[in-house]
């Protein structure tokens, strides 16, 4: 059986129960680590779980990790945030079901969900948008934002990363690439939601661009204009 295992937003700690149990009765445990920072080192997964624990990029797991060694073996995946946190794990499962390996999803906390935090309720969020590095000509994300504000949701941009370098993109640069796109709005600024030490400040764009976040992971978010009173009073609480 493959196990595909989310590890949620926090440290080692931050894994299931469900998760733990799997892992202890698999016979290789891979960790993907290019969807997003892991909050402990691998040391600490391993002597939580007390197996030897393979690093993998994007590459092995959608080249080389041969799903067919799971029909005869206990096999894990380990995940940053939740399963389906990219489409790389989608088509695993994909690939996984046409093949005849049976599949085990342990799910767990994702991005999607911990920018509740921010009392912006979530069932108001629109189409999720990615700001990458290499933004200059780049015009989706503020395609999905105006599609957003025409039915009055709320727009969340996640902040292009490769944890493997330490790289990612900034709050200040994400706001220099909306303002070169003619976007003027009041914005929430988050950084490692999920972890005891998060922040999230709201504010203009231009007083967000001066504010420090500490370190990566990173999110942007343009709140709808037509905002519920508790909306309204949550995000008092985290104004500059």
């Amino acid at each position: 059986m493959l196990y595909l295992i989310g590890l949620g937003l926090g440290n080692e700690k931050s894994l299931s129960l469900e998760g733990l149990e799997a892992i202890k009765n698999c016979d290789k445990v891979f960790l993907e680590c290019y969807t997003s920072k892991i909050n402990c080192s691998v040391e600490d997964l391993e002597e939580l779980t007390g197996k030897n624990i393979i690093r993998v990029n994007r590459n092995v797991v959608e080249e080389e990790l041969d799903v067919k060694d799971a029909k005869e073996k206990n096999i894990a995946l380990l995940i940053i945030g939740d399963v389906f946190s990219a489409t790389t794990h989608i088509s695993l499962f994909k690939d996984c079901t046409e093949k005849g390996v049976e599949v085990k999803i342990i799910n767990n906390a994702s991005i999607l969900t911990a920018v509740g935090i921010t009392g912006l309720e979530l069932y108001k969020f629109g189409k999720v948008a990615s700001i990458p590095f290499e933004n200059e000509n780049v015009k989706g994300p503020i395609k999905i934002l105006e599609d957003n504000q025409k039915i009055d949701a709320h727009t969340l941009f996640l902040l292009d990363l490769k944890p493997l370098e330490n790289k990612y993109l900034s709050i200040k640069d994400a706001i220099e690439y909306l303002e070169k796109n003619n976007v003027k709005e009041k914005v929430v600024g988050c950084s490692r939601l999920g972890q005891e030490n998060y922040k999230i400040k709201y504010g203009k764009m231009e007083e967000l661009k001066n504010e420090d976040f500490g370190e990566g992971p990173y999110c942007l978010i343009i709140p709808s204009k037509k905002l519920h009173f508790v909306e309204e009073e949550m995000l008092e609480k985290f104004k500059i």
